[in-house]
């Protein structure tokens, strides 16, 4: 009984991890099923432990302070940093919303093409506003646990119809083909989980109404079950892809392409089936950055409003916010993505995993109560997450 108790509390994680979960992750899976095999199965696994540790890390901050992790930039940190960080969220914001709804479109025009795919994308960011300002937490949490069992079910349903007997053929992996597509596999370990919504994890915390180090426990549980599906989810999309998925499709179109080889090796059913799971991912996606996103902006910009906590749904800087992410960026779905702010989001973003997991290592480890400070296992794996992400950032200057 206690361990079903449990299990109604958790939540917070299934969230944060689903709305990580886009539709560019979907495709870097799918591109390295259908180039790789299986091969790389690995670095989806890989991805997941680290983004675990970077959230353990975040709730293991805020549940020892009462403070979240912006609160905690703003107070130990260069003031220089908070603008750099606002002018990142602005610029990732309206690219992300712009690329979840171009996603949610996409998916919906394949399973009902009555609606073309714009029409599609903006009549999702409008349900999710209205689920977003007009829900409480508690049943916006409900929505994503549906939709994150839906995406999980259809694609593994797609996987147990297929054969098996292909995967051993693929999945050892080699120094060599690490180094020769060393891209795919940092796209892989980046992508799962998310970069900036893992800092929604706190606020959804709160609306969980964890408050204490004593909800620490409860936090790892939930995150811990939360990346096993993502990450199970992700490998099965890889395992398809190995099978189904054309080398020749690129971009969103290989998900595309896959329902429909899967409807053919499989059943005609299969094609909708997985289709619906690859909507599903998208739309939680959206949900998700739709009702956490504002509530960084709000914290970001409290010292601006003489506040030091964000104000919830129900305020005005909240509202704006959501505004600013689900209604600008639908004119990029019509003309297109400025070059100048495509680069400028590349270099801005190329520098934040590394300075969350830099700063954590900080925080974690000097600020904190001594009893609750990172051990060694925490230390080694932050410290793995920023060699990894700073390698990434990298790639942006050298390339």
């Amino acid at each position: 009984m206690k361990q079903l108790r449990a299990l109604t509390l958790i939540g917070p994680g299934f969230v944060v991890a689903a709305t990580g979960l886009g539709a560019g992750d979907l495709v870097a899976a799918a591109v390295s099923g259908a180039s790789l095999g299986t091969q790389l199965l690995w670095a989806i696994a890989f991805g997941a432990i680290i983004k675990l540790a970077l959230n353990e890390g975040l709730a293991r901050w805020q549940l020892a302070t009462g403070n979240t992790l912006l609160a905690g930039w703003q107070q130990y940190l260069p003031h220089w940093i908070n603008w750099y960080f606002l002018i990142y969220l602005f610029i990732w914001a309206f690219l992300v919303g712009a690329a979840l709804m171009a996603a949610c479109g996409l998916a919906a025009n394949a399973l009902l093409p009555q609606l073309s795919i714009n029409s599609w994308a903006s009549l999702h960011s409008l349900v999710a506003i209205t689920l977003v300002l007009f829900g409480r937490y508690s049943l916006f949490e409900q929505a994503m646990k549906i939709l994150i069992l839906l995406m999980f079910a259809t694609v593994m349903a797609a996987l147990f119809a297929s054969d098996w007997s292909s995967i051993g053929d693929s999945s050892s992996t080699t120094i060599s083909s690490i180094s020769e597509h060393f891209n795919l596999v940092m796209a892989l370990v980046g992508g799962v989980g998310g970069s900036v919504t893992l800092l929604c994890y706190g606020y959804w915390m709160r609306e969980k109404g964890w408050q204490n180090s004593e909800s620490l426990t409860l936090a790892r549980i939930d995150l811990i079950i939360a990346y096993t599906i993502t990450a199970l989810f992700g490998m099965g999309i890889m395992i398809l892809a190995s099978q189904s998925a054309p080398e020749s499709a690129s971009g969103t179109h290989i998900l595309l392409a896959m329902a429909d080889q899967l409807g053919l090796l499989l059943s005609p059913i299969f094609r909708d089936l997985f289709l619906v799971g690859v909507w599903a991912a998208v739309f939680s996606s959206m949900l998700g950055v739709w009702q956490g996103v504002p509530y960084i902006f709000t914290d970001a910009t409290a010292h601006w409003r003489g506040t030091q906590e964000a104000n919830g749904v129900s305020s005005k800087a909240y509202k704006l916010a959501l505004l600013y992410i689900a209604i600008p960026p639908v004119a990029l779905l019509y003309m297109g993505k400025p070059v100048w702010l495509i680069i400028l989001y590349s270099v801005t973003g190329a520098l934040f995993m590394p300075f969350l997991a830099l700063t954590l290592l900080y925080l974690n480890n000097r600020i904190i109560a001594p009893a609750l400070r990172y051990g060694f296992i925490s230390n080694i794996a932050i410290v793995i997450a920023l060699i990894l992400f700073s390698c990434i950032g990298a790639q942006y200057f050298l390339s």
